[in-house]
């Protein structure tokens, strides 16, 4: 045999002749290609691996993936066609193995082209653009040698029929466009030839050490691999992920960037449609003209991944049907033969190679749309809610327009169905030409047998879309009673303690399960339509199959061939994925436009919010305004007097929605608003804030000082629902609201943090004693809401972060509500008139404190919704002295300094206070040890500390919450349909296997040895059974898994309601109401409808990708470890793209095993049936992967949803039975208090301790002390709310500890301090138990002086109020709470600090009523001001959980050293 030289067998010297010219002998043309190639490597390699020594040069950021050279992109693109077309010239030259120059040439391009790109980007990310003449010399000289090479061919005859000069021209184009591509490099940086180099600088983003999400950065390679995560991967492997590590978004990806981009788009309709209202704006044009490109990218991506996949039929096709012809080629030692194209793709390696590249490329395409769209979804996601949602005006709550509900389904639900919609969108477009691509090529394949099995296809086409829409229909259904279910569990949750004190939870629980039986019915009906919807996309595959190949074998009246059949089968599995996305898109193409239209924008950009983008008109002239004050200060005499008359004109129509004050406040100026309950204080503040409807009037705003010249002028701008500067107002709510977040944040909040300043306001509002009693300071998490914090603490946080803002304006509501005579002295004294004025900040201050007034430097009467009067002081002494002396009535004394003595004990209420705290935190901290063994905390430092593993334990609890015998029925179903669908494969591999098998292969394939021609009538019958088992048990699997996901969902939801609202009331103070209410709201979604389809999903693509492996290892079982390993260790993968490729390798391997067996004795059926399989492996590992990763994260919420459900319940039994309690009791009232110890928890010390007291039938008892000294928790002892672990109370002679809880419960009433109103009627709201009759009711809103203003409604006791009572102001749902306690009339009622909202007049008032209508009742007061408890009967004084005082008042008030004095005279 003749030896391998470069220029073919030397046995003749023809090959080495240069007589006609050196350029006319090939091989020297050839060995002319050579030289750019060596000059490259000669020149780059030693500046790669010895280094150039220019460090220096190098642009100082943190990430070095700045990539800022023109034409990126494109040369890298440019660069991958390069190697493939390298590759193909191997291929090709090294056909004819004794001609070396044929591939030698092409196999040193292929490393240039890798050494140009790996070179390249060393270069531009170490910013040294002068090597890239090393480059641009390559890419010339390579230019060069290909034209010389192309002009030869040409020149001899050789043409576009020969594959090599094919080659050869397309590698001269493509030099020539990397050369292009180099020159425009140098025109744009100027770094040769030029005399000013071009300076850049790098991206702001990379800029920021923060942030480490580098997808938009790096190079395309890492883009499409996504290889720059590998750090982040591996570290998290191996130590758990923090968040810090995880890092800051870049800016383009940001919601407040999205949100603009969305809000321009939307204007620039606005504008563009000539200001026309009538014609509002198109959401959906938004949403395509600020993300549309990159939606029409992803489908870029996705078209050419669609085209990609069909490679993969057509070259199974192709090795089948030549792996047993010869090679036609010739291969002559002496001369070169020159092949054609059709000759290299008839070799089934070449096709094998081919068949990998092109699945290479198709699952990178892919990912890279799925990418594109979930980032598009995400980032349209934050645009249109989360910051819309902070903007929302506090009136569409109180008016009922929304609810919190409704928002956390919009937060947690819906805007997940615009993203998931987003995610599948490219299929809308793609899934069309996917499907026609797919017929043309089966009737290429098969003929007229494919058109009427793709007709099988249409016509149940129009099923799918049927269930496709039904299945929107009740999702919209279902949404609607998940809004209404979860809105109800949000008052439970919110009022939790009136309903256990009230004995209501009952009521409640039946009203929850009544809405979530609705929500069952159509859940039940949405896992019909689902399992329908899964069924035809399984089933009409198989149809499709049956119908295509008897029909060919009923009218060729022949078997099809091998390659024809499997690459029919390979189609059909195609099909099988815009089939299944079908009726997805289409229902999810519903649901978005559901939660767009009815609730995303009829909601979040149709109702009232502090930015109105209608106003921009205004906003034009205010800002000429403002440009032409100077003119105006002038006219600005003139202008007031004028503005005097227009309020003169206006005033009649003041009202609660539309006040208007002719005051100008000056800098530093504080303003007092006094007035009954109700008469719209609050509702003032709230549309100075622009959070009221402004039903007619407009609203002054005084802003700065003009200059310095005339500091008493100022600039009065009238501004009509809009302010310039919202966030120039610090603002203390009414209702304290508190981050779940340590104290600094919740101060600061979000300000840059000052020392001094933060010491300043801590000292102003009297917390630093309460810090120094936290466990951590101010570094210690404080709970959502505020749980873990009385009243009165949580009050002062929330105004030290109206003080700490650094805003010229601050309103405070009622601050002082929640404070004891002596923090609010001090906050008045030191947080108000020291810290506030000191820094000339202007104040307007609500409150019910009348001795205040006497600081105030202008005050605002107000009545029923208008202005009573106002001024300063004097003048209204002066000018309404009615009004002054009913003031002066109610003010009892004048306001003192703090006498000493009160001011000595301020440490025995601070170590009092310290046991208060500690008894909340550090309950809450051994709760959280206990719990981080169990449950996963929602934090996201604890989440994502964890490391990631399938939580099979928890898989198996959800399974077994659904039933052993659903269990049992979806595993053998589902093991039995996919051994189904083998034997279906296996079957058409027998029917269409050759005639002319040989003996050794029939041997071995000892099964087929009666199978050669055996005819058509023997496999179809065969053939059609499988068929339809096959049918009939994709539908069994399917509504097996829908309904056990159903069955579990019922279970878990019920089982969890029920821990939940019999859980002690500890355990809602220590857990926070929101991850509580994430329990019922998005891990239920998740539960409900997330699971099921995910674990059909799961078990499907597994199933399917064992049975391929299974069938490979059948027909080539030498190569079953490596696929097994492969199979593996992309399971292990955390990122799909890499699964991708390792099924890839699956396919290739198989591919090759299936060649070389095929030369001894397999048959070219089974090489059909592996390398069939093996496509599948590919098309389903990645969604074994993705399927496993959803299923671990929604596992998660079943997690979190059994951790629950080992609360302990409280016990409602106890050990006496409810027969033996009398009906009427407890019909005297006496109670007796025999050495109580009580403590909130076995782990904690106690807050009563041994406290003994007696109480007479009919006596009216106060009870007072510190913060801490333990009233209300005597107050929860009267209800066994508490652990009671020593001592008893008994009332009438029976022990509370022994009564069942429900009827203990029933039997008392109580007042809390926070007023709690549950949406609905106000019927609902006195008596949800509807025993009481309407003269009954109307009696207790005439206690609570409530009659009228309820006479004034439309409705009248069916008069609606709103989620949480917004509709009214906070003393008018604290009377309400007083009539409820009325209505139900026991004798005993315990009022807990119950007048804190309400003004003093109505306060005495009510104090008279309620002695007067419970005259002849117990009725236990925890004062709040001690002067409401002087004319009681009895006074308990109370310190550190002991009684210190008790007597009569006037007995008390003789000792002027006692506690009970010393509270009195602080209290006047």
């Amino acid at each position: 045999m003749a030896g391998l030289s470069f220029c073919g067998n030397n046995v003749t010297k023809n090959a080495y002749s240069v007589d006609t010219g050196m350029l006319n002998n090939g091989c020297f043309v050839d060995a002319l290609n050579l030289v750019p190639h060596v000059f490259l490597l000669f020149i780059t390699f030693p500046i790669l691996f010895i280094g150039w020594g220019s460090q220096s040069s190098k642009v100082q950021i943190h990430h070095n993936t700045w990539l800022h050279f023109p034409g990126h992109n494109l040369r890298w693109i440019l660069t991958f066609t390069l190697l493939f077309v390298h590759v193909c010239e191997i291929a090709e030259g090294i056909m004819d193995t004794n001609h070396l120059h044929l591939f030698m040439p092409a196999f040193m391009g292929f490393i240039a082209a890798t050494t140009s790109v790996v070179y390249y980007h060393n270069i531009e990310t170490s910013n040294f653009p002068k090597l890239l003449l090393a480059l641009f010399i390559y890419w010339v000289l390579a230019f060069i040698t290909k034209s010389i090479k192309l002009w030869k061919f040409a020149e001899y005859g050789v043409g576009v029929l020969h594959l090599r000069f094919c080659i050869t021209a397309l590698l001269v184009v493509l030099y020539g466009l990397l050369m292009a591509v180099e020159i425009n490099v140098i025109r744009v940086r100027r770094y040769v030839f030029f005399a000013n180099p071009q300076k850049v600088k790098p991206p702001e983003d990379l800029q920021d050490l923060g942030v480490r999400f580098l997808q938009p950065f790096v190079n395309l390679l890492s883009k499409a691999t996504y290889w720059w995560m590998n750090p982040l991967i591996i570290g998290a492997h191996k130590r758990p992920i923090e968040l810090k590590k995880i890092g800051k978004l870049p800016i383009a990806m940001r919601a407040l960037t999205n949100y603009l981009k969305l809000k321009d788009a939307y204007e620039d309709q606005r504008v563009s449609g000539g200001g026309n209202d009538r014609k509002a704006p198109s959401i959906w044009r938004s949403m395509y003209r600020a993300f549309g490109r990159p939606i029409l990218l992803s489908s870029t991506f996705r078209y050419l991944a669609d085209l990609l996949g069909f490679a993969g039929p057509l070259c199974i096709y192709g090795i089948v049907e030549h792996l047993n012809k010869k090679s036609c080629f010739l291969q002559s030692p002496t001369s070169v033969y020159f092949m054609s194209s059709n000759e290299l793709l008839q070799n089934t390696s070449v096709l094998a190679v081919l068949l990998f590249l092109a699945l290479v490329l198709q699952r990178t395409f892919l990912q890279a749309s799925y990418y594109v769209t979930i980032e598009t979804g995400i980032n349209l996601r934050g645009a249109m809610i989360y910051n819309k949602i902070l903007r929302l005006s506090t009136s569409n709550m109180s008016m009922g327009e929304m609810t919190l509900g409704q928002i956390n389904n919009l937060v947690a639900i819906e805007t997940n169905q615009l993203m998931w919609f987003l995610f599948l969108c490219p299929n809308l477009w793609a899934m069309p030409v996917q499907i026609v691509m797919g017929v043309i090529l089966l009737y290429y394949l098969l003929g007229t047998s494919a058109l009427i099995g793709a007709s099988v296809i249409v016509l149940l086409a129009p099923v799918q879309y049927l269930i496709a829409t039904k299945l929107a229909d009740t999702q919209k259904s279902t949404l609607d009673q998940s809004t209404e279910r979860l809105k109800k569990t949000t008052e439970i949750l919110k009022g939790i303690k009136l309903l256990k004190l009230y004995a209501w939870e009952n009521i409640f629980c039946d009203s929850v399960e009544d809405t979530r039986g609705k929500e069952l019915t159509s859940l039940r009906t949405f896992a019909l339509y689902t399992s329908m919807s899964i069924f035809m996309n399984a089933a009409i595959p198989i149809a499709a199959v049956l119908v295509t190949f008897v029909s060919h074998a009923l009218i060729n009246k022949s078997k099809p061939s091998s390659s024809e059949a499997f690459a029919a089968l390979a189609l059909f599995h195609i099909l099988v994925t815009p089939l299944f996305l079908l009726s997805t898109v289409v229902r999810f193409a519903v649901k978005a436009m559901v939660s767009v239209f009815l609730s995303l924008y009829s909601v979040f950009l149709s109702l009232y919010s502090v930015f109105i983008p209608l106003y921009s008109v205004f906003l034009s002239l205010y800002s000429v305004f403002l440009s032409l004050y100077s003119v105006f200060l002038s006219l600005y005499s003139v202008f007031l007097s004028l503005y005097s008359v227009f309020l003169s004109l206006y005033s009649v129509f003041l009202s609660l929605y539309s006040v208007f004050l002719s005051c100008v406040w000056s800098p530093g100026q504080l303003t007092m608003i006094v007035g009954q309950v109700g008469c719209g204080k609050s509702s003032l503040l709230l549309a100075m804030l622009g959070e009221m409807q402004t039903l007619s009037g407009k609203f002054c705003c005084t802003f700065n000082k003009i200059n310095k010249l005339d500091s008493q002028h100022i600039v009065v701008i009238l501004v009509q629902l809009f302010h310039k500067n919202r966030y120039s107002v610090g603002y203390a709510t009414q209702k304290s609201w508190l981050l779940n977040a340590t104290v600094e944040d919740n101060i600061t909040f979000g300000s840059p943090f000052n020392k001094q300043r933060y010491k300043t306001v801590i000292d102003a509002c009297s917390l630093q004693p309460d810090v120094d009693l936290l466990p951590f300071g101010d570094q210690t998490e404080i709970g959502e809401r505020g749980i873990n914090l009385s009243g009165g603490q949580r009050q002062r946080i929330c105004v030290a972060r109206a003080l700490y803002q650094n805003t010229n304006i601050v309103f405070l509501d009622d601050p002082f509500s929640a404070l004891d005579i002596h923090l609010s002295d001090h906050l008045m004294q030191e947080g108000i008139l020291k810290f506030l004025q000191d820094d000339k900040r202007t104040v307007v201050l609500v409150t019910h404190k009348l001795q205040y007034l006497i600081h105030a430097d202008w005050i605002i009467a107000m009545k029923d919704g208008s202005v009573l009067r106002e001024g300063t002081l004097k003048d209204i002494q002066t000018h309404d002295v009615e009004l002054y002396e009913h003031w002066k009535t109610l003010m009892n004394r004048q306001d003192q300094e703090l006498e000493k003595t009160v001011c000595n004990r301020g440490g025995c209420w601070t170590a009092l206070e310290r046991k208060t705290l500690r008894r909340a935190f550090y309950s809450r901290e051994a709760k959280n040890q206990e719990e981080e063994e169990e449950e996963e905390d929602d934090n996201m430092s604890t989440t994502t500390s964890r490391r990631s593993k399938i939580p099979w334990r928890v898989c198996w609890q959800y399974l077994s919450s659904g039933g052993f015998l659903m269990v049992f029925l979806m595993v053998f179903s589902k093991l039995l349909k996919h051994s189904v669908m083998v034997a279906i494969d296996y079957w058409l591999a027998e029917w269409t296997a050759n005639d002319f098998v040989n003996a050794s292969a029939a041997a071995v394939f000892s099964n087929r040895t009666n199978s050669a021609g055996l005819p058509d009538s023997y496999y179809v019958p065969v053939f059609i059974i499988l068929c339809g088992a096959g049918i009939a048990l994709c539908l069994i699997t399917s509504l097996t898994v829908e309904f056990l996901g159903l069955s579990a969902a019922t279970n878990l939801h019920h089982n969890l309601l029920n821990k939940i609202i019999h859980a002690p009331i500890r355990f809602f103070d220590v857990t926070p109401l929101g991850q509580i209410l994430n329990r019922f709201s998005a891990d239920t979604n998740i539960i409900d409808q997330h699971i099921p389809p995910t674990l059909e999903s799961l078990t499907r693509s597994t199933l399917l990708c064992l049975s391929a492996i299974g069938v490979i290892a059948f027909v080539t079982p030498i190569h079953w470890a490596d696929l097994h390993h492969n199979f593996k260790f992309s399971l292990s993968l955390p990122l799909t793209i890499l699964s991708d490729y390792l099924g890839a390798v699956i396919v290739l391997t198989a591919a090759v095993a299936s060649i070389w067996s095929s030369g001894k004795n397999l048959p070219s059926s089974m090489v059909g049936l592996g390398l069939t399989y093996a496509l599948t492996v590919t098309n389903y590992l990645n969604w074994v992967v993705r399927n496993l990763a959803d299923l671990e994260v929604q596992m998660a919420a079943v997690k979190k949803v059994n951790s629950f459900l080992s609360t302990e319940s409280e016990n409602y039994e106890g050990s006496m039975d409810t027969t033996q309690v009398p009906e009427d009791w407890p019909q005297h009232g006496e109670i007796k208090i025999q050495d109580l110890c009580v403590r909130y928890d076995p782990l904690l010390k106690p807050v009563l301790k041994h406290v003994n007291a007696y109480i007479n039938p009919g006596q009216k008892v106060g009870i007072c002390g510190r913060t801490g000294s333990g009233k209300s928790s005597l107050s929860l002892a009267f209800f066994n709310m508490v652990d009671v672990f020593e001592g008893r109370i008994i009332i009438d002679g029976i022990d509370i500890c022994k009564l069942p809880l429900q009827t203990l419960r029933s039997r008392l009433s109580i007042i809390l301090q926070d007023p709690v109103l549950f949406s609905g009627s106000i019927r609902f709201n006195l008596d949800p138990e509807r025993t009481c009759t309407d003269d009954r009711l109307w009696e207790a809103l005439e206690i609570a002086q409530l009659k009228n203003m309820v006479k004034a409604l439309s409705g009248g006791l069916d008069a609606v109020v709103t989620e949480g009572g917004e509709n009214f102001s906070v003393g008018q749902r604290q009377l309400f709470c007083l009539a409820r306690a009325f209505v139900r009339k026991s004798s005993i009622l315990i009022m807990d600090e119950a007048t804190a909202s309400i003004d003093m007049a109505t306060e005495n008032v009510l104090q008279k009523v309620v002695m007067t209508a419970f005259a002849d009742r117990t009725v236990v007061t925890i004062a709040h001001r001690v002067h409401t408890i002087l004319e009681a009967d009895l006074v308990i004084v109370m310190k550190r959980g002991n009684i210190l005082e008790i007597d009569k008042p006037e007995t008390l008030l003789e000792n002027e050293d006692g506690m009970f004095a010393s509270f009195v005279r602080a209290d006047m």
